[in-house]
């Protein structure tokens, strides 16, 4: 069943991004396309992200193309959370929970759904992040501080990046700012 669907717009260069929640039988899938320019370079890029019914992550599939460079990607997870890239297992990520798709801020949702805080609470949220645009998995530190019940502060260390995330009731980002602001949600 479709839960939620929302439209956002790049504010750092031009772009959007079109991203649905469907509650499954057995967990959640998100399903979007982002289609934004980098530098001078058009991107189209699909995306699914499996996550259980307790928002551990699955797997991500993602394709389309970045300039002429076609982009076919699958990240998986196995039940004790080891990572694979398109087959190639990645050690150093073993036991992480969440994926992060470093073009879209449609991800951050599958953390803040998992992660439940109460207002006032804050959790450490390492997750495997698909860097863009290199299309490599990484470790990335992230920290979320519930606010109120609808704002986060957030911090990526990695990316000198502070900011409060205002976001939907279900947990989509509604305001990322100086990157991302919502269009459109219903």
């Amino acid at each position: 069943m479709l839960e939620q669907t929302v439209l956002w717009r790049r504010t750092d260069s031009p772009g959007h991004d079109a991203c649905g929640l469907w509650a499954l039988d057995d967990g959640w899938q998100l399903q979007g396309t982002a289609v934004f320019r980098l530098d001078d370079v058009p991107c189209h890029l699909n995306y699914t992200v499996e996550c259980d019914a307790s928002w551990t992550t699955r797997s991500a599939a993602i394709g389309g193309w970045i300039g002429k460079n076609p982009v076919e990607l699958v990240i998986q997870s196995s039940p004790d959370q080891r990572w694979k890239l398109n087959g190639t297992e990645y050690p150093e990520l073993a036991g992480l929970l969440d994926v992060d798709l470093g073009f879209t801020p449609a991800t951050n949702l599958v953390q803040l759904r998992r992660l439940r805080l109460g207002i006032g609470q804050e959790s450490y949220a390492p997750a495997v992040y698909l860097s863009f645009p290199d299309l490599t998995l990484e470790r990335l530190e992230q920290r979320y501080l519930r606010i109120t019940p609808d704002k986060y502060d957030y911090q990526a260390p990695r990316f000198s990046y502070a900011a409060v995330l205002k976001v939907s009731d279900l947990g989509f980002v509604t305001h990322y700012p100086g990157l991302w602001e919502l269009e459109a949600i219903q």
